[in-house]
């Protein structure tokens, strides 16, 4: 099976057409790789830095001290911050692995009135900008109590609409005969999902696992506006205090930026074949 478009029969790899295009395309990919690394390496440079300069970007760090670090972590509750965002963000990915993949079964492989029209109805949700329900979802989070709580952070994303249609069309895309054989053999319909379905949707949940476990982390509009209290703080929202406070000192604000991103390069870099095998099943699939 070729693999890719040089592993075709009677493509030449020779000539100076094909070293001119291949020429020209590394050094696209090259040269986009270390623009897109730029502020990555300005932010780990300015946080090893004794002093980093206030007024130019310093791409070599100068006089290497892990002090900006240390005087982060005596001076703020970076340990609570860290905690907070790994129960919120590593809560939300479980609710919705659970939800989204009941929801994308049923819409995909259970027969009932108004199906169609109901999946309609969560495609179209994914049309409406967050901006405009952050103020009803508060005010009715609120009536129940649940502002500056972890519920109240984690509550309002337990399911979302692009995760059920990933996992719809990856549930539709299996043949039907499995299920027919599973209830044949006696099982219902939820073992028929859980025993039959689920298994074969690995690549799809583990993609939809790390992008939503990615976008969580890095989500600072919601916990900003429901957390009233510094001790319910995630890592983005502190990152903007700790901005506000240190506004003058570069290295403990570039400090703060690489404790968050860290984890979430570590994440992705540890299950980075099940994202790509993933999102390639779901590009061929449609």
């Amino acid at each position: 099976m070729a693999r890719s478009n040089y592993d075709y029969p009677g493509y030449d790899r020779s000539g100076p057409t094909y070293w001119t295009k291949t020429t020209l395309l590394y050094a696209v990919v090259v040269g986009g790789a270390i623009l897109w690394s730029l502020p990555f390496w300005w932010t780990i440079a300015t946080s090893i830095s004794a002093a980093p300069a206030t007024t130019s970007v310093a791409l070599a760090p100068s006089d290497l001290t892990l002090g900006n670090f240390q005087t982060l972590f005596e001076t703020q509750p970076v340990g609570r911050w860290f905690a907070n965002t790994i129960i919120f963000a590593g809560s939300v990915t479980a609710f919705n692995l659970v939800f989204d993949s009941l929801a994308g079964y049923a819409l995909a492989r259970l027969d009932f009135a108004g199906r169609d029209k109901l999946f309609l109805l969560f495609v179209s949700t994914m049309m409406i900008p967050g901006m405009v329900t952050l103020i009803p979802v508060y005010v009715l989070l609120s009536e129940l109590g649940w502002v500056n709580t972890y519920q109240g952070i984690i509550a309002p994303l337990i399911a979302q609409p692009i995760g059920i249609f990933l996992l719809r069309q990856h549930f539709k895309s299996m043949p039907s005969a499995l299920g027919e054989a599973a209830q044949i053999d006696g099982c219902n319909q939820f073992q028929t999902f859980y025993k039959v379905y689920l298994p074969l949707a690995k690549p799809a949940l583990a993609t939809l696992g790390i992008y939503t476990f990615i976008t969580t982390w890095n989500n600072f509009e919601w916990p900003l506006i429901i957390a009233s209290d510094s001790s319910m703080y995630t890592l983005p929202v502190a990152l903007f205090s700790v901005r506000n406070e240190y506004f003058t000192e570069w290295g403990l604000v570039m400090a703060a930026a690489a404790v968050i991103v860290v984890p979430i390069i570590i994440v992705f870099l540890s299950a980075q074949r099940y994202f790509i095998e993933g999102m390639t099943l779901s590009g061929m699939k449609g």
